[in-house]
C-alpha cells in the first residue's frame, strides 16, 4: 500500500493543484503501477513546482537504479531511522496529487479491487524524493508516505497513504522545518470522507490503462471523516 492509482483532470484536481501554487493540469491516467513517472509537487528556488518523478525511490547513495528491494513505498514509523529515507524526510519532502488509489479486499477467496476517493476527487499524498546521480545522468525519484490504516479502512488494508489535510501542506513542503516521526500529520485517522467502491478485476493487470476499468461495479461505502 499504496501500489496504484488515478490522476483525473477533474475540477477537484485541478483546484488541489492551484491550492498547493501549481498553475498547471495533469493530464487524465490510470492505473498508475511503481516504476512509472508521476507528477511531484515539491519546493523549488523560486517557489513550488511540478515535476515527473520516477515512482520508486533511487537513494542518492545507490550503485545503480534497480528495484531490488521495494522503494515504492515508505513506512512513516521508520522514516528517521532507514538509511534510504531519512535524509529525503528531512530535506526532500514533497506532494503526489492523486484523485482516488486502489486497495485489493479478500472477498470469497478472490482479491476484490477497490476504487478509493473522496468527494473532492483530491488526494495531497505525502511523499519523499532524491536525486540519483550516475551513468552521466540524473534521475529524480521519489516513495509514497504510508501509515497504519484508520479503524475504519483496516477491513481493506491494514496501511494506508499518509493524506495531507490542507493545514498541513506548507509545513510538509517547508523542508527548513523538522517534522518528528510522531508528528500527528502520520496519524492513523481520515482527515476527510472516503468514498469506496468496489471496480473491474482486469485492473490487477498494471498494463491495463483503459479509464472504463475504473467505473464502479456494485456497493457504495462511505467512510466518515475523523477528527
Amino acid at each position: 500500500m499504496c501500489g496504484r492509482f488515478n490522476v483525473i483532470d477533474s475540477p477537484g484536481l485541478q483546484q488541489l493543484l492551484r491550492d498547493l501554487g501549481i498553475d498547471l493540469n495533469l493530464p487524465t491516467r490510470t492505473n498508475i503501477a511503481p516504476t512509472e513517472a508521476i507528477g511531484l509537487v515539491r519546493a523549488g528556488e523560486s517557489g513550488r513546482q511540478l515535476d515527473s518523478a520516477r515512482w520508486w525511490l533511487t537513494p542518492s547513495w545507490a550503485p545503480a537504479v534497480e528495484q531490488k528491494y521495494s522503494m515504492f513505498n515508505a513506512r512513516a514509523e521508520t522514516l528517521a531511522s532507514s538509511r534510504a529515507f531519512r535524509t529525503p524526510f528531512r530535506r526532500h519532502r514533497g506532494i503526489v496529487p492523486m484523485s482516488s488509489f486502489i486497495e485489493w479486499r479478500l472477498q470469497d477467496g478472490v482479491k476484490q479491487p477497490w476504487l478509493i476517493s473522496n468527494q473532492q476527487q483530491a488526494f495531497a499524498a505525502a511523499a519523499l524524493w532524491d536525486v540519483w546521480d550516475g551513468d552521466g545522468s540524473q534521475l529524480l525519484s521519489c516513495t509514497l508516505v504510508t501509515t497504519a490504516a484508520a479503524k475504519a479502512f483496516a477491513p481493506w488494508h491494514k496501511r494506508m497513504p499518509v493524506v495531507l489535510a490542507a493545514t498541513e501542506v506548507d509545513r510538509w513542503l517547508d523542508n527548513s522545518r523538522e517534522i518528528a516521526p510522531d508528528d500527528p500529520l502520520f496519524r492513523s485517522a481520515l482527515k476527510s470522507r472516503w468514498i469506496l467502491q468496489p471496480v473491474s478485476r482486469s485492473i490487477s493487470n498494471a498494463r491495463n490503462k483503459d479509464p472504463s476499468a475504473m467505473e464502479g461495479l456494485g456497493e457504495v461505502v462511505e467512510l466518515p471523516a475523523q477528527p
